[in-house]
């Protein structure tokens, strides 16, 4: 999908609407999390790649299910990364905030971010400039989508807020890898909420010929995500005001105040 100077990140398909992100450099592949081993194993096989390393964000079976299968068919040696503080079968390093881990080959290193909200160990992984990574690049899982951000099954509004403000600061060339094909129905809900959004209009129209095409919508990047998407939006007037239509309130106090109506205003959407 996208090709950086050696390397590469290509989507595999799986389920309805996953992702299951596949990070190469012609020869060694690390895979974000893969719900489902068939795809992944089909994808290394066809590319002629070696895993050496797989990464989950959280502990749904849409991004672990296939982890077990994968280690007995490739090998119970493979280093799997997941979330600390929850029990993760085929998990063998346990990542906290502020982590680091480098994966010698394909050669990249990542930092890990504690994102709870979606749900309360959900983890992403943030790789900065290097020297064969164009640009930098997050594996979010499902805190932030494109033009949306997940469900709070665990979480609550204030940790999905403030997990959302640690990707804000990021650079705002960063791709953001999400792990589902949510965009035209979080467009649609986007534009509920900011209708006379400029960046918005034209983000939809972009993305229903992407779609048009059986192509992903995705990566995003930070940037395009502070100017279409409103849980990133959460401080900004026409959010806020349409926030305090919806709820009926005379004030909303902060952001996460705001995030928490609009979340729940999509969840019934």
């Amino acid at each position: 999908m996208v090709k950086n100077t050696l390397m590469q990140v290509w989507p595999i398909p799986a389920f309805d609407d996953n992702y299951l992100w596949c990070i190469h450099d012609g020869q060694s592949a690390l895979i974000v999390d893969p719900g489902d081993a068939a795809p992944v194993l089909q994808y290394l096989s066809d590319h002629k790649l070696t895993l050496t390393g797989i990464l989950i964000t959280h502990h749904h079976a849409d991004h672990t299910g296939g982890i077990l299968a994968l280690l007995d068919v490739l090998g119970s040696h493979i280093p799997v990364y997941g979330p600390a503080h929850i029990d993760i079968p085929g998990r063998t390093q346990a990542m906290m905030e502020g982590d680091q881990l480098t994966i010698a080959a394909p050669g990249i290193s990542f930092k890990v971010f504690e994102v709870p909200g979606h749900t309360l160990t959900h983890i992403a992984y943030f790789a900065n400039m290097q020297a064969n990574v164009e640009e930098p690049m997050l594996f979010c899982g499902d805190t932030l989508f494109a033009s949306g951000c997940g469900r709070l099954f665990e979480g609550t509004p204030t940790q999905m807020s403030q997990s959302l403000t640690k990707f804000s600061v990021l650079p705002k060339n960063t791709l953001v890898y999400c792990t589902h094909e949510y965009t035209l129905s979080n467009i649609r809900f986007a534009l509920a909420v900011e209708p006379n959004n400029a960046n918005l209009i034209n983000w939809a129209n972009t993305a229903s010929k992407l779609r048009e095409q059986q192509l992903p919508t995705l990566p995003t990047t930070i940037g395009q995500e502070l100017q279409v998407n409103p849980f990133m939006r959460c401080d900004q007037a026409e959010v806020i005001d349409c926030a305090l239509r919806v709820s009926g309130e005379k004030s909303l106090p902060s952001p996460a105040h705001v995030l928490a109506v609009i979340r729940a205003w999509k969840d019934r959407f």
